[in-house]
């Protein structure tokens, strides 16, 4: 016993092993007082475990965070474990009975899965708190359980009921007076200053959802600070745009118009008086919202358009239970995703859309573009000015992300590939194999989906 408490402690440095022999245990049985209510359970666990001192933005330094050769190693982790997941909003969801997030839920199961948490270090210093098999089964249950309640889709296959990844729902409900009106607004160049830009100049319904540039051109030359993400699928996101700025699809519409560097238009009024001119337009327009053209009832009628742009796939059929829908290869994929954490962040129906996570936990990906930062960069921060929300951006879908490029919020990855390795360097902090990086391509390109019931292009 004696050697092996020995070896576990060898890495620390010099003159630590002494403080790590007087820390006291931070772990407990204190959750097995819960047995009736999973959601204590499963915050007592968290926070008996120290899960706390690494994953909530407020917490204090601990005392031998202040000293000289340990001070400077304890102060980067609690910042890499807040940039990773900060757990504090779903403590307070499991305190009060509300639904936790389903990335935060998928990263609570993941570490019950991979045994990574707490790291080596910290449990060296303090004895008693690595998950032990109990509280490992009791973590998985509850994440079981809280998907299937609330995650899980209705057309999924039992035996896929609890994957991080589900299938699409078969349809959102709409008025299809609202979505027709929806769809030629949508391809309205009205909608600009200039009458030059719509919105599928930026999100074309042939290119994916996209405009393949790294930044989009608005009225009169300019171009935007973020590269376009796509309109598939972005009705199943928590919010909308990178930073997370606008609550729906409706709230979405009316940015872009008004925005100057975008399409430049003056006022909804403006607009509105446009639409108004064209009889026709009109006509239809006053059957289905009496009251008229106003920024209401236009944002109104693209989001219920953009509701229909779903894009089942064959990765959709497999969940659905068709085995014949990918290959073994393409399976393979998928388990090396799921293995290498991808699903943590990319998760739900979307493969994304669900949290906004910090870009470069594991490495400065700024300093490795090399371009300088610039405004859109801030991402999440210029919402909640945060300071620890500055460089989180919501998680892109992974749906049809075969026919999207460029990458990233900046637009500056030209391949799928080199975005597969971008994200296991500065994200996972690992480095990956050619072979590796082919087999996840080989899964990402069973998430092309069709619109309309043809393969998109």
């Amino acid at each position: 016993m004696t050697n092996a408490i020995f070896n576990k402690n060898a890495v620390l440095p010099i003159g630590l092993l002494s403080l790590a022999l007087v820390l006291p245990s931070c772990g407990s049985s204190e959750y097995k007082k819960y047995a009736d209510n999973q959601a204590k359970q499963v915050a007592t666990i968290l926070r008996d475990n120290g899960c706390m001192q690494c994953h909530d933005a407020a917490a204090e330094l601990p005392f031998y965070g202040k000293f000289p050769v340990i001070g400077p190693t304890v102060k980067v982790d609690m910042v890499e474990g807040t940039r990773y997941v900060d757990f504090t909003s779903l403590l307070e969801a499991l305190d009060n009975g509300k639904l936790v997030a389903e990335a935060d839920l998928a990263k609570v199961e993941d570490v019950a899965l991979s045994g990574t948490m707490p790291p080596s270090k910290y449990t060296a210093m303090h004895w008693g708190t690595s998950l032990d098999s109990d509280e490992k089964a009791v973590l998985l249950a509850w994440a079981k359980d809280i998907r299937k309640k609330n995650y899980a889709t209705s057309t999924v296959a039992e035996e896929f009921v609890n994957e991080p990844v589900q299938p699409l729902p078969t349809a959102i409900p709409t008025d299809p007076a609202k979505v027709a009106l929806g769809f030629d607004l949508y391809h309205d160049t009205r909608l600009s200053h200039d009458n030059t830009i719509a919105c599928a100049t930026c999100h074309g319904l042939e290119t994916a959802g996209v405009d393949h540039k790294q930044y989009s051109e608005g009225i009169g030359g300019q171009f935007g600070g973020v590269n376009a993400p796509t309109v598939y699928n972005s009705a199943l996101n928590i919010l909308q745009f990178w930073d997370g700025r606008a609550a729906d699809l409706k709230e979405q519409a009316a940015g872009p118009p008004l925005n100057p560097v975008e399409m430049g238009s003056l006022s909804f009024d403006d607009i509105s008086a446009k639409l108004a001119a064209d009889k026709d337009l009109n006509k239809r327009f006053l059957a289905v919202y009496p009251e008229g053209f106003n920024q209401s009832t236009i944002t109104d009628a693209i989001a219920e358009f953009e509701k229909t742009l779903l894009t089942p796939s064959r990765f959709d059929k497999y969940l659905m239970g068709d085995k014949s829908a990918i290959t073994a290869e393409e399976i393979a994929g998928y388990e090396l995703f799921k293995e290498n954490k991808c699903a943590t962040c990319h998760t739900g129906v979307n493969l994304g859309g669900q949290s906004f996570e910090y870009m470069g936990i594991k490495g400065d990906y700024f300093d490795y573009r090399g371009t300088g930062l610039t405004d859109g960069d801030n991402g999440r921060f210029a919402v909640t000015q945060k300071e620890q929300d500055r460089h989180r951006f919501k998680t892109p879908t992974l749906r049809n992300v075969m026919l999207t490029p460029p990458y990233m919020h900046d637009g500056s990855i030209a391949t799928v590939e080199e975005a597969i390795r971008i994200m296991h360097e500065f994200q996972i902090g690992k480095e990956i194999t050619d072979v590796e990086t082919k087999s996840i391509v080989a899964f990402l390109n069973t998430l092309t989906g069709e619109y309309n019931g043809k393969l998109l292009q």
